[in-house]
């Protein structure tokens, strides 16, 4: 499939939604295959109701897995039904949770209900995240830099916590860095630097559990086009998105989620672990 299109300067409400996005992204793994990679697995994806994470969500259920999805709030009640739909036409249950995951409690909490809903845990993905967009670092607030770390950095850290005593040896854990914490971003320092700890706590949880045969790695996705783009970028930045890639143009949610795929299945990935994966429209940098 050929993918051209710019996206056309446009601006949403924080956390964005699908619908409004032109053009509208590929996020529903249409034009995937499984073959069983994950038959019978109990999936947690985290931010699941949109983009990369929708078709994550699709993805695992066409390779056998039940999914469930942790999302923010009421806004986002469309994206995580649709995407629940687009699980359960593969025959697979998609459960829904809603919730914050900056809090430390309501962490812990998901994760048991999530354990008793599907009777087990075999693969988490923590792909909920939030960016903001400054270039002044005086006027990054204690307020924004705490939430920043509270949802893309703390909430990985509960969750994990929380996740590890139902994780056995050939289950995986697979986390969201970013491009940006691979080479930093002046106009997002605190989210640059959020997916930066993303990438080092992956490293060094991987060679923690090595021994253990649960195996941790990242995606570090590049631009890709999500309703958080729109949501958190002005509309001049949000104008021809993704062209300053070497290969010209944004990123699908399509594109990226076999990565995920990829981490998840033991028969792909069993010797990977505290790897950071990039698919990042053709930049390099040591991961």
């Amino acid at each position: 499939m050929t993918r051209r299109e710019q996206a056309p300067g446009q601006q949403q409400k924080p956390p964005g939604s699908t619908g409004e996005m032109e053009p509208e992204p590929d996020d529903e793994m249409r034009a995937y295959v499984g073959r069983g990679l994950l038959d019978g697995a109990r999936t947690l994806v985290t931010g699941g109701d949109s983009g990369i994470g929708r078709a994550v969500s699709v993805a695992f259920a066409k390779e056998g897995a039940d999914v469930a999805v942790v999302y923010f709030d009421s806004s986002e009640d469309d994206d995580a039904e649709h995407t629940a739909s687009l699980v359960r036409q593969e025959g697979k249950r998609c459960l829904l949770y809603k919730g914050d995951l900056a809090s430390e409690e309501y962490c812990g909490h998901v994760v048991d209900d999530v354990v008793d809903g599907l009777g087990g845990l075999d693969v988490l993905v923590n792909h909920a995240g939030t960016q903001y967009v400054e270039s002044d670092f005086t006027r990054i607030s204690t307020e924004q830099f705490d939430r920043t770390f509270k949802v893309n950095v703390y909430s990985m850290f509960w969750v994990i916590r929380a996740a590890l005593p139902h994780l056995t040896r050939g289950n995986s854990i697979i986390n969201t860095g970013s491009v940006n914490g691979l080479r930093g971003n002046k106009s997002m320092m605190d989210y640059a630097t959020s997916k930066s700890a993303v990438h080092t706590l992956t490293k060094s949880l991987a060679q923690s559990l090595a021994q253990s045969g649960v195996r941790v790695n990242c995606v570090a996705p590049g631009p890709v086009w999500t309703p958080l783009i729109p949501s958190t970028f002005p509309e001049g930045k949000v104008e021809g998105f993704g062209g300053q890639a070497p290969m010209g143009r944004m990123g699908h949610p399509d594109e990226i989620a076999p990565s995920y795929v990829f981490l998840a299945s033991e028969l792909l990935s069993s010797y990977y672990t505290g790897q950071v994966l990039a698919p990042i429209g053709g930049e390099t940098h040591p991961g």
